[in-house]
């Protein structure tokens, strides 16, 4: 064969291998395109977790103060009611001696008359002679007893002599927070709303534990409402709401601040 012409016979050859390469350039072109795209979407996918991730921990954050805010007013709030049942206790004496006073004055003062139940007399043997026991050798559930029954029938100051027996008789007794509160609630029947209120708070500063309590607080509450004073009720209706939301009275008391 020619020498000349055998050079050009290689000539095709050449050119689809220029063809081949040129295609798989465009290949590796497109693909490097797809991986690019690929790398930009999973980028953009993690900038969008990392972003709702951060959400969710500032949304913790968020959370944890809040928390720690309502636990920080609480303490304020136990604060402020402890202050404020130890303010009221250091008042008591002040009021009852301007009580007792005004009781002088008008000379209505029946809590200095003795009892003739709690005084060795002709009465008390006439007493034990018809079957009925003096209050001094009643035992605490049989007073409180006594009383309530006294008070059902209005009776207020011989309910009150039989509370005050058991108060003095027997101070450690579980019934004494009863005995405290219907004492106040003798008071409340005879619109005696001054005396009341300091009775009441006997219980709520003394007996924190008592069930009578949250109903010391209602009708605390209700008594400063009879004598005016409205600054009072409302802080005592939102105490009873704050530190008893569960109870009736607290149900009562939303009813008042509405």
């Amino acid at each position: 064969m020619n020498k000349k012409i055998k050079p050009f016979l290689y000539l095709p050859v050449l050119v689809l291998s220029a063809c081949a390469s040129k295609q798989d350039l465009y290949v590796v072109a497109d693909d490097v395109r797809k991986l690019k795209t690929e790398s930009e979407t999973i980028k953009t996918q993690s900038a969008g977790s990392y972003s709702d991730v951060q959400q969710v921990r500032d949304e913790i954050a968020r959370l944890q103060g809040s928390i720690e805010e309502v636990s920080q007013k609480n303490n304020q709030a136990f604060g402020r009611l402890g202050m404020e049942d130890s303010l009221m206790v250091h008042k008591v004496d002040d009021l009852e001696s301007r009580i007792r006073k005004i009781e002088l004055f008008l000379g209505g003062d029946k809590n200095d008359k003795s009892s003739p139940a709690m005084k060795p007399s002709n009465d008390s043997v006439e007493s034990v002679e018809r079957g009925v026991k003096p209050v001094g050798v009643l035992n605490d559930t049989a007073l409180l007893k006594e009383g309530l029954e006294r008070l059902g029938k209005n009776s207020y100051a011989s309910a009150r002599e039989s509370f005050t027996e058991l108060l003095k008789t027997y101070p450690k007794s579980p019934l004494v927070d009863q005995a405290q509160f219907n004492l106040a609630e003798s008071y409340f029947g005879e619109k005696w709303y001054e005396k009341a209120i300091l009775e009441y708070q006997a219980v709520i500063a003394k007996y924190t534990k008592s069930s009578k309590r949250p109903a010391a607080l209602y009708k605390q509450a209700i008594s400063f409402e009879k004598i005016g004073d409205a600054v009072n009720a409302k802080a005592r209706f939102k105490t009873l709401v704050n530190v008893y939301p569960a109870s009736h009275e607290a149900a009562l008391a939303r009813k008042k601040l509405k």
